[in-house]
């Protein structure tokens, strides 16, 4: 099996595990899942800037797309949302309409938007590897998430690095049993160079800040607030 593939599905078990465990965040995993999956079709942004993997049916060398990059993203959306929820117990409490329609709500679909907003012109306009654009663009949108939702603020900050220490450690398991995946397939001279502990810094940086901004996404987009399972329902009328 290429080294690609079988990261892309020890990932997706992971996310299989975390579903069948955790009943009451299935819901959240599916729905941000099935939004985060279609970004796997940005593939070709980042093949060969970034890294050039072998692919089913060598799709990611002559087309730049791939199905392991679906199979990914899919993967990773549905654990970064709930790792915070899994760990501290937390349920969702709705937001009510008077609550949304005031003040301090009047920037939520800008900040919701901020993460292309701000890639489209990095990716555009500058010689940035794309990775770097990326991460860029999803620690912005994960501090304008912050800015316009502060009570999120807890679970947007440790779910980036709950996801960092989860994928750095999924990472150091991969190169034990793929120990030249790194240096064959990543473009290390046209980024850092740096590894730590054999795991580039950018997968790093991508890991926080993909935690950062994706751990909240479902809250903020569908208006829910949290609350730990058995404490006071504090939610305003």
């Amino acid at each position: 099996m290429n080294p690609w593939l079988a990261f892309s599905l020890i990932l997706f078990g992971i996310w299989l595990v975390l579903f069948i465990l955790r009943k009451e965040n299935r819901k959240e995993m599916l729905w941000v899942s099935i939004l985060t999956a279609p970004f796997g079709l940005t593939e070709p942004l980042f093949v060969p800037e970034y890294w050039n993997p072998s692919s089913l049916f060598n799709l990611a060398a002559t087309t730049g797309f791939d199905i392991e990059s679906l199979i990914f993203s899919f993967a990773i959306g549905g654990i970064g949302a709930v790792l915070y929820e899994a760990i501290f117990r937390m349920r969702h409490l709705k937001i009510s309409k008077r609550e949304r329609h005031t003040k301090k709500h009047r920037f939520h679909v800008l900040a919701l938007l901020s993460p292309i907003i701000v890639f489209l012109p990095l990716q555009m306009l500058t010689n940035l590897n794309p990775i770097y654009s990326a991460s860029i663009s999803m620690f912005i949108g994960g501090t304008a998430a912050i800015l316009c939702r502060p009570d999120l603020k807890k679970k947007i900050l440790i779910g980036g690095i709950l996801f960092l220490g989860l994928y750095f450690v999924f990472f150091l398991f991969f190169n034990l049993v793929y120990p030249l995946a790194v240096s064959t397939f990543w473009n290390l001279p046209t980024i850092s160079g740096i590894l730590i502990l054999g795991v580039p810094l950018e997968e790093l940086l991508f890991a926080f800040t993909f935690g950062m901004l994706w751990s909240s996404y479902y809250e903020h987009i569908k208006w829910f607030r949290l609350n730990k399972l058995g404490g006071k329902n504090n939610e305003k009328p």
